[in-house]
């Protein structure tokens, strides 16, 4: 091989070993800024509801919603569920939700926690929303009419849902109250709590309690699924209707979703319509026809009463 060769061999060698080393480093803190932008962090919408039923409705019905407002939005929406009412609230305080289903109670009490949180929707049958006072065949306590005859309650082993609930335990203590009946008064010198609707049906059905409150939307469900058995437990009196259950949605969505997108999250809870299959199988589950604009000052007689039992400081 001639020097000319040898020469432009060697040097062919030393372009192979110094090419990695002369190559441009990435900058770490673009390179970060790089993988922050890509797909695989999509922005997800996450929703969740207080725990006023058994957790197998939720986790039918809850899905399905998910679901459905994918396919409005164009979004991810995941359904993420809470232990109880006080988790939802908390949830929704901390960010880690970003639409809830609440209670009016519990509504009131998130957006308080949570200054400009949005009211997006209420179903058709919470505008005027009851409860319903139950009891046990066996217990003596017959059907009436009139509030004042709740005085009848005294001394019974009486049960309400969950501490946060306002069908539950709000409105119904408001209107026990009302007539002349304390906590105190009951058996035990005490209500109790069963946490759920649901359960408060069972309990009172199976005799542990003589009588107890749920919301009028459960107590039909239960009846028409065969749950609740007419010869055990049986209704004796519906309250005057009272602002409820409502979606409300976090106040930075059209920061980290786009412009306007909270109004199209409202607009798309809106067109619910029983027409449509899958819409028609949440509004079912939901016991409601479709849901219509809520506003926030409608829940001032929830909050009022809240601060009076104490549950709203």
């Amino acid at each position: 091989m001639t020097i000319r060769l040898k020469t432009m061999a060697v040097l062919a060698g030393l372009s192979l070993l110094l090419t990695p080393l002369l190559a441009p480093t990435r900058n770490p803190v673009v390179a970060r800024a790089a993988a922050a932008e890509s797909p695989t962090t999509a922005k997800v919408l996450r929703i969740g509801a207080i725990p006023d039923q058994k957790p197998e409705k939720l986790n039918r019905l809850y899905p399905l919603v998910a679901a459905e407002l994918s396919r409005q939005l164009g979004v991810t929406v995941k359904y993420v569920p809470v232990v109880d009412y006080t988790a939802a609230v908390s949830a929704f305080r901390t960010g880690d939700l970003d639409l809830v289903w609440f209670g009016g109670l519990t509504g009131v009490q998130a957006r308080l926690q949570k200054p400009g949180s949005r009211v997006l929707a209420q179903r058709d049958i919470d505008v005027a929303f009851h409860s319903i006072f139950i009891a046990n065949t066996g217990s003596g306590i017959r059907p009436f009419s009139q509030q004042k005859d709740l005085a009848q309650l005294k001394g019974k082993r009486f049960s309400f849902g969950s501490e946060s609930s306002t069908s539950g335990r709000l409105m119904p203590q408001y209107f026990l109250a009302q007539a002349g009946v304390k906590l105190s008064d009951f058996a035990g010198g005490a209500p109790g709590f069963s946490g759920s609707h649901d359960a408060t049906i069972a309990l009172v059905q199976s005799g542990a309690y003589d009588a107890g409150v749920v919301n009028e939307q459960v107590w039909r469900t239960s009846l028409h699924d065969g749950k609740a058995n007419r010869a055990k437990v049986v209704a004796i009196w519906k309250s005057p209707g009272y602002q409820d259950y409502h979606w409300i949605a976090q106040g930075d969505l059209d920061q980290r979703f786009g412009k306007g997108f909270t109004l199209k999250l409202q607009n798309a809870i809106l067109s619910w319509r029983p027409s449509d299959p899958q819409q028609k199988q949440i509004l079912g589950l939901f016991g409601a026809q479709q849901f219509t604009a809520a506003d926030a000052a409608a829940y001032a007689k929830i909050e009022h009463v809240g601060r009076q039992i104490g549950k709203i400081r």
